[in-house]
């Protein structure tokens, strides 16, 4: 008889807790975290990318006006806050545009200059360096995986996809149109996204070809964001395009999946905006989506008839819930949204520029977690 009450008791407590458990999971929601007060004002940021919940980059621009390019601004996470960085024999104006990394020690950032000219900087796990960009190539993006790592840039006015090769750059031949970014498994194994004259172009790469398929075919849409889940299961995300309307008229987001034989639209809680991230959960499967500038239709005849819509989606498994971000005292919105997982764990980050006082802007970094 005790030890039936016993069982009995230990399986109320169990319960309570899984409650206790799924409620706080559902409470959570995300932070501003501040930076650091010697970031200069004019200040924006572009792109992160986290090697665990004590180290992680963070790279955009600084003291940037109306008529001045600004400086490169570089900023670590310690595991307790963020630091601006210096870096070492770097003079030029201008801005880093993105960072990405196959481990603490082999980090790499992409820059461009006030007069047009790429830059590429090199971290070694003790120093950050200047490292000869590849000649002519006008640099956008970084990108690593699969214990890869890529670059996206253009050269002579045509795209261009290269991929680190010992000690060099080797260029690989770059599908179609325009890619705006990619998601790397191995070096026969990436996908990539962006868009053709046709619309919306998702691709893959299998170390000899691309095989490119046209995901949404409606004028000006495009996909900038690539996540491939397994060989039957990959996401990617941008705008759905628009035709004709007045200037300035909101385009729709656009979220598609493949099952390993179509690609199909999935339906998200906003009527426009941007999908600009699509990043992963501890498991493997879709966790997060960011939707900039998200907005919903409001109740009829409201003016404007707009309403705010969400900034990030979690996904599980089934449906979305949604989530805002917080509000900053003295600034708006954020303007864009980037978010990166933090690996072995549930954290993301999210990095960005946001709305500030009299038409400026300010650097945003939140974090879900």
């Amino acid at each position: 008889m005790a030890h039936r009450l016993l069982v009995a008791i230990l399986a109320v407590a169990m319960t309570v807790m899984a409650g206790m458990s799924s409620a706080a999971a559902q409470t959570q929601s995300w932070q501003h975290v501040p930076l650091p007060a010697q970031v200069r004002p004019q200040a924006g940021l572009n792109e992160a990318v986290a090697f665990g919940p004590e180290r992680a980059w963070a790279v955009g621009a600084e003291a940037v006006g109306r008529e001045a390019p600004g400086f490169p601004l570089l900023l670590r996470w310690d595991g307790a806050a963020w630091q601006r960085q210096s870096l070492p024999g770097t003079g030029w104006q201008g801005e880093l545009l993105s960072v990405a990394g196959t481990s603490p020690a082999a980090v790499w950032a992409v820059g461009r200059d006030s007069a047009g000219s790429a830059h590429l900087l090199r971290y070694d796990g003790s120093a950050w360096s200047e490292s000869r960009p590849p000649r002519g190539v006008l640099l956008t993006e970084v990108v690593s995986g699969g214990g890869e790592t890529w670059l996206i840039g253009s050269r002579d006015g045509a795209q261009v996809l290269l991929r680190r090769d010992g000690s060099g750059w080797q260029d690989v031949p770059a599908p179609p149109g325009a890619v705006y970014g990619l998601h790397i498994l191995a070096a026969d194994d990436v996908w990539a996204a962006g868009e053709t004259a046709s619309g919306a172009a998702v691709s893959h790469w299998d170390g000899q070809a691309w095989q490119q398929t046209i995901v949404n075919g409606f004028p000006r849409s495009a996909v900038g964001s690539v996540l491939a889940v397994s060989p039957t299961e990959v996401w990617a995300g941008g705008s759905a395009g628009f035709v004709g309307g007045p200037v300035g008229r909101p385009i729709p987001p656009l979220l598609v999946r493949f099952d390993g034989q179509t690609w199909n639209r999935v339906s998200v809680p906003a009527d426009f905006g941007g999908i600009t991230s699509l990043v992963p959960a501890p498991s493997g499967e879709l966790g997060w989506v960011s939707v900039a500038n998200s907005q919903k239709w409001g109740p009829p005849g409201s003016s404007p008839p707009f309403v705010p819509g969400p900034d990030f989606l979690a996904w599980n498994g089934q449906s979305f819930a949604e989530y805002s971000e917080p509000a900053v005292t003295g600034e708006g919105d954020s303007r864009t949204l980037r978010l990166v997982p933090v690996p072995g764990t549930a954290s993301v980050w999210s990095v960005g520029r946001a709305t500030g006082p009299e038409n400026t802007f300010a650097p945003r970094i939140l974090r879900f977690g």
